[in-house]
């Protein structure tokens, strides 16, 4: 079975998005300059070749996502299915976890699970993953899966800018968390930093 990976492009000062992020202005401004590491130049698809190629193509080779449900709806969940593998053609299945039910457009995405917790999501993204890892995103989703001991690695793309404001990526833990680093790969663009999760 494969890791729970909390794989998250950061600011300097641990910034994941922006001030005003919203449902009209996802990631509040700063998206762009927090992934540019992982795209071609025309944002269309992401890098393939060098370092961050490398470092996309294991993000993009996970079998399953599990993402909080703010991040699910602001991008309607990926039109019901994360893309996988490096060419997009795969489609992975999405867990959000929430106490709330889903909205009416999910009935239309069947790779699509809203289940009650976090401790759930991963145990069923994990089920559906099979030996790939799982892609864990969003602030509060990894913040909760620390706290619930179901995250196993940190994969931080730590981007060199001081966003200054906005949603932090550990803003509020409940406890003390002790890290040990795996793997430490600096470019100019971005030092990609991969940590396992002591328990």
């Amino acid at each position: 079975m494969g890791n729970a990976v909390l794989e998250m492009s950061v600011s300097v000062d641990g910034y994941v998005a922006g001030l005003d992020d919203g449902p009209d202005n996802p990631g509040g401004g700063v998206v762009e300059r927090l992934h540019a590491w992982a795209f071609e130049e025309d944002f269309r698809w992401f890098r393939t070749e060098g370092v961050q190629g490398e470092m996309m193509r294991q993000v993009l080779e996970v079998g399953a996502v599990v993402v909080g449900r703010r991040t699910a709806e602001q991008v309607d969940h990926w039109g019901g299915a994360h893309p996988g593998g490096v060419d997009g053609s795969r489609r992975l299945p999405v867990f959000v976890p929430s106490h709330r039910p889903p909205g009416p457009t999910v009935a239309d995405y069947p790779l699509v699970t809203y289940v009650p917790d976090i401790e759930t999501a991963v145990a069923r993204a994990k089920e559906a993953a099979g030996e790939r890892d799982v892609h864990v995103i969003g602030a509060v989703t990894g913040q909760t899966g620390l706290a619930a001991g179901v995250i196993d690695i940190l994969q931080l793309h730590y981007v060199p800018v001081l966003v200054g404001g906005g949603r932090r990526l550990f803003d509020v833990l409940p406890s003390h968390v002790e890290l040990e680093i795996l793997r430490v790969v600096d470019t100019p663009e971005v030092t990609h930093v991969r940590y396992a999760v002591r328990r």
